[in-house]
């Protein structure tokens, strides 16, 4: 189970990596390469390694042995934290596309919404913690709420429990890692790969590396696509993306790796249905209702530098800066239940669905460097696999609103929080729906003035340590420092207000590995992390979900929440070490919480007043079974608690946007060179809606949970066929027993997000 040399086929993994192509295709390689001279052999094995470097050793199409982050040094086997790696061949086999479809589909990972209707990008929630600001690319930050996209993605790493010695502020239950597609001197190739299918959809990418010189290369990743979301005809996916990659290596320890990525993404949102309190459950099979005017766009260009050298055969220095700018803009519209007026000239105390309107924009301006020197030594009679690090990061988030002009005449009257009001309504006097809802409201629109500005400059300092404490034992440990700088210049309820206040966060990650075989090992880690008052951009003065909470005084004041994990795992390696299988006990402990009291829109909250545990176990299996099947699955089962609250009526109560139990299973079975064909499941528990890190919406006179997500579970079929070495077809279908389900609760559960109908979509693949 130690970290040993590559004793495998090097030219084997090098196909299998070069297109994250078929088991057939590898062998044919290997045949090759035995057929060939020694010297050939060994060519072929240097562009192995070039590979294996690059993009980490893939063992199987649903598994890789390393992480695609540098200062992560172990094999994933013997890395004591539950890490999830999705492959590139997983994801294109499972039809999913969106970082949020990829990721809402694992094991202890749930959806959110934003405050308010908030449309920015997606809200991922990782073992019951928020986790839509722990996103990363290649190990950096990837700030602002955006649409992401999985064109140029190798693979994506989930991280489950705190990391905040690699991550910084933030990642209370985890983080998100996607590893980009780079340049290589290794080989050439293309790929072409088109689709289309029901819903409109279709999609076009291309992945082409180049070798210009010995030592220099160029990849281009190109995407183009559209589609309806299925079942809700109008709301519509537009995606145009591109990634340059270009390395350079001018000598044998020297190298440079650049990239420029751009992805607009153009989106008609859709809030799907609403919680109808009297029934207990969501409205089932609801309109479209979309207005003509809603869209959702994200716009995102950054630039990429990675720098490599070799100092020595025991020293090496790793840099990666990125500069990234992100324009994100959103009008959507809003549906509840509710019922006319009394004094509604039509239908007076009807039952009707009326519409609101929900606004914004977000422009997010970052760059971010990291620098770290890895040093093998040995000290005290010990080797010693040391990471030095130094990252800055410089974020400005710029959260404004549009002024919105709805100017068609209204069509009811209903009651409201502020009293009786002109209202459009989808449904007539007899409740049936009325004539082009999408042009109901007839909407116009101006870019209104920033209210918030918000900026946070952070300069980290970190060092981790691995090394063998006996043949059986190996430790991990590391410690972090950040120092951060921030402001926010809100305007809102309360006036104008300027949030300056600075601090230091410490924390560290401590793990003990015990080899049991040479297959098996069993772990036990100690990790933290830690969250500033306001830390999420897009909130403003909301101290619900994750805004500023209090005064400019007393954020200042405030102490970071504090987030500590225990756990114990174990991880083998089966079937010659073609499978990998996976269990750990954990619990999250989070005290010092910010609490929002009351209206959630102002600053009014409680400081350091909330604790809550989320404890549980998770089960792993990943890699081949056999030659011919292959599997990726996971299990959590989980339970939350609030343990201390300023309202004393949330201790005992679970977490909000929390599923006590899920499963997610993806097997591919090929039974001969020609055809392979498999599927995935997942299901994800009941859960509750309610702001985060806090108590689940609850009706003390009930006893009874408010806002309920139903259970659900979803069948997807995949199957391919190999025509020849160069043409691949593939066959996807969504949701085969074409369910409606709900991924997501607003708090007042006035908007449920409604999950993908039936979706069909064929893909041709062509390699050259």
């Amino acid at each position: 189970m130690k970290n040993r040399k590559l004793t495998m086929g090097a030219q084997t993994i090098a196909a299998a990596l070069a297109f994250g192509n078929t088991a057939v295709f590898a062998q044919e390689t290997t045949d090759k390469c035995t057929e060939s001279t020694a010297a050939q052999c060994e060519a072929t094995t240097d562009e192995a390694i070039e590979l294996i470097r690059i993009h980490g050793v893939q063992q199987s199409i649903y598994r890789y042995n390393k992480s695609g982050d540098p200062r992560r040094l172990a094999d994933l086997v013997d890395t004591p934290q539950t890490i999830s790696v999705l492959t590139q061949d997983q994801i294109q086999e499972s039809g999913r596309t969106d970082l949020k479809d990829i990721l809402q589909a694992q094991a202890g990972v749930t959806l959110g919404t934003g405050e308010n209707g908030n449309a920015f990008g997606d809200r991922y929630i990782i073992r019951g913690h928020e986790a839509r600001s722990d996103v990363f690319v290649d190990g950096l930050r990837d700030p602002g709420m955006t649409t992401r996209e999985s064109f140029a993605t190798e693979r994506v790493e989930i991280t489950k429990g705190p990391s905040s010695t690699f991550a910084g502020r933030g990642s209370s239950g985890g983080a998100v890692n996607s590893i980009t597609k780079k340049a290589s001197t290794a080989y050439n190739f293309g790929r072409v790969d088109a689709a289309v299918g029901t819903d409109e959809h279709t999609r076009l990418t291309v992945d082409l590396n180049k070798t210009l010189t010995e030592t220099s290369a160029v990849r281009l990743n190109a995407l183009t696509s559209s589609e309806d979301k299925p079942g809700r005809e109008g709301i519509e996916r537009d995606r145009d993306g591109i990634q340059l990659s270009y390395v350079n290596q001018p000598t044998d320890r020297l190298s440079f790796t650049g990239d420029i990525y751009y992805l607009n993404a153009e989106d008609k949102p859709d809030l799907g249905s609403y919680y109808d309190r009297d029934a207990g459950h969501p409205l089932e099979d609801i309109p479209v209702y979309a207005q003509d005017e809603d869209f959702l766009n994200s716009e995102v260009t950054t630039f990429t530098l990675r720098t490599e050298y070799d100092i020595s055969d025991n020293l090496r220095f790793y840099n990666a800066t990125r500069f990234g700018k992100t324009e994100n803009e959103y009008i959507t519209t809003g549906m509840r239940g509710t019922n006319r007026d009394a004094t509604d000239p039509d239908a007076p105390g009807a039952y009707t669905l009326s519409l609101s309107t929900h606004q914004g924009w977000q422009d997010v301006d970052y760059v971010t460097t990291q620098f770290n020197l890895f040093w093998d030594t040995p000290f005290l009679g010990v080797d010693h696999r040391l990471v030095f690090g130094f990252e800055y990061t410089d974020e400005s988030v710029d959260n404004g609103v549009f002024s919105v002009q709805n100017n068609n005449p209204t069509n009811c009257l209903v009651g409201g929080r502020r009293g009786v009001s002109e209202s459009y309504c989808i449904l007539d006097g007899n409740g049936d729906a009325v004539d082009n809802i999408g042009g109901l409201m007839g909407r116009s629109y101006t870019r209104g003035d920033a209210d918030a500005l918000y900026d946070i400059e952070t300069y980290s300092f970190y060092v981790m340590d691995m090394f063998e404490l006996t043949d059986k034992f190996d430790v991990f440990f590391g410690l972090r420092a950040d120092s951060y700088d921030y402001t926010n210049a809100t305007s809102g309820r309360g006036g104008d207000q300027l949030y300056a206040f600075e601090d230091d966060l410490y924390n560290g990650h401590i793990g003990l590995v015990y080899e049991l075989t040479e297959h098996g090992n069993l772990y036990a880690s100690y990790s933290t992390a830690t969250n500033i008052n306001g830390g999420e951009s897009d909130l403003g003065a909301n101290c619900g979900y994750g805004g500023l909470c209090g005064t400019p005084e007393q954020a200042a004041q405030a102490d970071p929440e504090q987030v500590e994990n225990l756990e114990l795992g174990t991880k083998w390696s089966l079937f010659d070490e073609k499978l990998v299988a996976n269990a750990a006990l954990f619990r999250i402990t989070k005290s010092d919480v910010h609490e929002s009291v009351g209206d959630s829109y102002s600053t009014l909250g409680t400081l350091n007043t909330g604790e809550n545990r989320v404890e549980g176990i998770e089960f792993g299996l990943s890699g081949d079974i056999t030659d011919k099947l292959s599997i990726q699955a996971s299990a959590a089962f989980m339970d939350s608690e609030i343990l201390e609250s300023y309202n004393e009526d949330n201790i005992g109560l679970a977490l909000s946007n929390f599923a006590d139990e899920s499963f997610y299973i993806q097997m591919r079975y090929q039974p001969s060179e020609k055809f392979a064909f498999g599927g995935d499941y997942s299901y994800q528990s009941e859960m509750f809606g309610g702001q985060p890190d806090t108590a689940a919406g609850f009706n003390a006179e009930t006893g009874e949970y408010s806002i309920v997500v139903p259970d659900y579970e979803v069948v997807n079929l995949f199957a391919n066929y190999y025509y020849s070495e160069s043409l691949t077809f593939r066959v996807n279908v969504g949701n085969l027993f074409d369910k409606e389900y709900w991924t997501a609760a607003y708090r007042s559960g006035s908007f449920m997000y409604i999950g993908d109908g039936r979706n069909i979509t064929g893909t041709l693949s062509y390699e050259f």
